[in-house]
This record gives structure tokens, sequence and C-alpha cells, in this order.
């Protein structure tokens, strides 16, 4: 019987082994990699404002603060920003940007930086759009227009718009990722406010389409875009806008300090 209990045991002891060795590396806050409940990293493409794979261009005056970056596309496709090379060709200014334009073209080592930027956007992207533990699914048919919107994963089948205002409401540790098969758009001088202390860097919106943002509107969170992003005359934005076509601006604000 003695025999039996230490057999038992033992066996006991192993398997509790083999749970932590599974399990390490990993604390217990943390979600299951396949979680919609956790940030989405960025990489280095999180040291942007505005990236972009074919240009970025603006029709003034816009206000940018935070880096501007495009990649493979040269500092060509920065159109409207009347630049200023620095010395050494590493990067541009503008008087519409608060913080740098970088472009492949610049001189070393921004090539290389550019590069992983791109490919971490890339990464972003997929981590975003294939999240699966889905909270919500098609929810208000999407349009989200009036509604509040609590933490979790949402998933939308087709586009997304935003009629009348909307709000993101939850805690500084909650996280929202809006996965858009189609497209995303805002009516003109709608807004997207926060409430509860959410925070626009813990929102994700991920969209296959193209992103159209109306006359007027305000939006909040970061647009991980397959393709572009619109931002029509006196739009704003806090967040950040990582694009793998191109986006445009027409007097514009896009605010990245409030997504660090």
């Amino acid at each position: 019987m003695a025999r039996a209990s230490s057999t038992t045991a033992t066996i006991a002891f192993v398997l509790l082994a083999l749970v932590a060795t599974a399990t390490a590396g990993r604390t217990l806050s943390e979600s299951p990699p396949d979680s919609g409940r956790h940030s989405v990293p960025l990489g280095t493409a999180g040291d942007f404002a505005i990236l972009a794979k074919a240009g970025v261009s603006t029709v003034p005056t816009s206000v940018i603060t935070g880096d501007v970056g495009v990649s493979p596309i040269d500092q060509a496709a920065l159109t409207g920003f009347a630049l200023k090379l620095n010395s050494d060709n590493v990067y541009t200014e503008s008087d519409q940007v608060v913080g740098k334009l970088y472009a492949a073209d610049n001189a070393s080592p921004t090539p290389v930086k550019m590069t992983a930027a791109i490919g971490d956007m890339e990464i972003a992207y997929s981590d975003a759009a294939g999240r699966l533990d889905v909270d919500f699914t098609e929810y208000g048919s999407g349009e989200l227009g009036g509604k509040t919107l609590v933490p979790g994963l949402y998933k939308f089948a087709t586009d997304v718009a935003i009629f009348t205002d909307c709000t993101i409401s939850g805690s500084a540790t909650d996280t929202w990722i809006f996965q858009i098969a189609g497209k995303l758009s805002t009516a003109a001088n709608v807004r997207v406010t926060l409430a509860g202390g959410a925070l626009a860097k813990n929102i994700v919106w991920v969209v296959a389409g193209a992103s159209t943002f109306g006359a007027g509107s305000h939006f909040e969170g970061i647009i991980l875009g397959a393709t572009s992003a619109d931002f029509v005359t006196g739009s704003s934005i806090n967040g950040r806008v990582l694009v793998q076509t191109a986006v445009t601006l027409q007097s514009t604000t896009v605010n990245s300090a409030v997504a660090n």
C-alpha cells in the first residue's frame, strides 16, 4: 500500500513539473498567443506616426506629431511636405511634422531601419488579423455609430461604417481589436471618443480594405491597413496610421504621442 502511494506521488510530481515547463516564460497575467485580449506588438513600426509602403501625401497644412516613414518607395513619394534635407541625408524635416521623415533612399542606416519597420508592420497586421478568440461577431451589423464599444475582439466579414458619434469605453489596461474584412469609413464630423481611461495605444483597427475618414471627423486608435488610408479635410486621429499602400492627408492632424 505504501509503495502504491509513493508511485502515485511520483507521477503527480512529474506531471506538475511538465506543466510548469510548458508554461515557463509566460506570466500568469499573459493571455495565450492567439487571444484577442492582449495587445498587438508593433515592433519598430511603433516608432512612426505614419508608415506606408507607397507614399504619404498632404494638402497643407497638416499637423503630424511623430515620425513619418515610407519604404520601399523613396522620398519623392512624400509629397506636399516641402521637405528640408538634414546635413547627412539620414532623414528630412517639414514644418508640418513634429518629428522626422524617413524614406528608403535616405542615407545609411535609414534603409535598414525602414525595411525593419515595414516588416514589423506586416507582422503586426498578420498577428491582429489572425486572432481567434472573438468576443463580438458582426457587432451592430458593421454600423458602430451610437454604440459604446467595450473591450474585446470584434470580427466583421464586411465593411464597417461610423455614421454618428461612438464611444470606446474601458480602463487603461483594456484592449480592443477590430478585424475588418472590408472597408472602414467615418462620416463627416463624426467623433470617436474614449471613456473610462481607455487609451488609443490599446485600440487596433486591422482593415483589409481602404480606410476613409470624413471631413472634420475625429478617430482614436492604431490603423493597421492592408491598403490605403484617406483623411478628408480637417479630420484628425489620436494614434498611428500604418498601411501597406498609401496615406493621403488634407489639413489633417495626426497625434501619435498619445499612443506611446
